[in-house]
């Protein structure tokens, strides 16, 4: 299933290198922000709902807030909070972005073979985030942001290396 490639894949390394400046990008806003001064985000997906707080803000952490307002539900009872600001991205959203570096990270260095084995191990690792989603959906329970993290970061990680097989398959198909 899994074979070292020496041929590094320009599309995937693109991708990788993106993906992981705009997570490690998300994680240092906050640090760059005043002390306190993101406290509450909470809002609805595909909706500006932080304009007035996000214009305040220096880029190119303005940007990063208002990508999370827009693709995010940054609900504030379910991100993390570092130097007293809130993250632009909920627990779940934030593991996914790192997750997805992650797979695409070992996609640069790794050919994965599309095969049944790939596909069960990517329905796997789509499991827990489906579960977890689903169970908070339904009233079933409601889930902690470290578990909310984890699924999302096997969520993304999965989808990362999904990403990278699908690059590699074009590409040996043109």
């Amino acid at each position: 299933m899994i074979r070292r490639s020496f041929r590094k894949n320009e599309v995937t390394i693109l991708l990788f290198l993106t993906i992981t400046i705009f997570s490690v990008f998300q994680l240092a806003a906050p640090f760059f922000l005043p002390q306190g001064s993101v406290i509450d985000l909470s809002g609805h997906v595909g909706v500006i709902d932080n304009e007035k707080q996000i214009k305040h803000m220096v880029s190119p952490w303005s940007s990063i807030y208002w990508v999370g307002d827009i693709m995010c539900h940054q609900k504030s009872e379910r991100s993390f909070f570092v130097n007293g600001n809130q993250i632009p991205f909920c627990s779940r959203c934030t593991g996914i972005w790192l997750g997805l570096a992650a797979g695409l990270g070992v996609m640069v260095f790794v050919r994965i073979q599309l095969d049944g084995k790939f596909i069960v191990c990517l329905l796997l690792g789509l499991a827990p985030i489906g579960i977890d989603g689903v169970g908070q959906l339904f009233g079933f329970w409601e889930s902690i942001n470290t578990v909310r993290f984890i699924s999302g970061l096997l969520a993304g990680f999965v989808c990362g290396l999904a990403v990278g097989v699908i690059v590699e398959e074009v590409g040996i198909h043109r």
